[in-house]
């Protein structure tokens, strides 16, 4: 198993602890095992076996995501730190005020092309569409005036993560709320939306 998951970059560690089950956890070039005290050798290496295949399946879009997020938080006043647009670093180097004008721009100069080929997949069309600095929200829609803001902070991201936004609130258009009609809405719009909401959730901001 060791050989199997090396030939694909990946190391196992495997660790006894005091938990109830056994854990997997997949992060870059490592396969991580937490195993309860009383499990035997045997087990273990069964539980193992029965995962390998799994890890060297996903690890790719473990790497994806990993190379895709940016280091450090896009809000820093850190000069130094790095420029990321659509998820790749830029050679730029920009003020913090200087950052929130760029991303403003480029947020500005894709979002409607991006309304214009999400709009009639969901079947719902937006009145108005601002943009806002938010830090504790990626996305909010105002319902009744069917009026959405998207975060000035998203274009750091990869541009499925803003499109999955656009998605999310065209679909409270349908649904006020997130019920589970909501998230079927998403679902059948945009199929792949769970790997984006999953990157952006990682992050501080949420979901209106």
């Amino acid at each position: 198993m060791r050989q199997q998951l090396a030939q694909a970059g990946i190391e196992l560690c495997i660790s006894k602890k005091r938990v109830k089950n056994i854990n997997f956890r997949l992060k870059p070039y490592l396969l991580m095992v937490s195993v309860p005290l009383r499990i035997t050798a045997s087990q273990t290496l069964y539980a193992v076996a029965r995962r390998v295949s799994w890890a060297i399946a996903h690890h790719p879009q473990v790497l994806a995501q990993y190379h895709r997020k940016p280091s450090a938080p896009v809000d820093s006043s850190d000069a130094d730190q790095p420029i990321y647009l659509w998820g790749k670093v830029q050679a730029l180097t920009l003020s913090h005020d200087e950052t929130m004008a760029y991303y403003r721009q480029q947020l500005s100069n894709i979002m409607p092309s991006l309304f214009e080929k999400w709009q009639p997949i969901v079947g719902a069309y937006a009145n108005e569409v601002r943009l806002k600095k938010m830090h504790t929200r990626w996305g909010s829609c105002n319902t009744r005036a069917r009026r959405i803001w998207l975060s000035v902070y998203l274009p750091a991201y990869p541009i499925e993560c803003t499109e999955y936004v656009i998605v999310h609130e065209l679909c409270h258009l349908h649904h006020a709320n997130h019920s589970r009609a909501f998230w079927q809405t998403v679902e059948a719009a945009m199929p792949d939306y769970q790997q984006w909401h999953n990157l952006l959730a990682g992050k501080t901001g949420q979901l209106d």
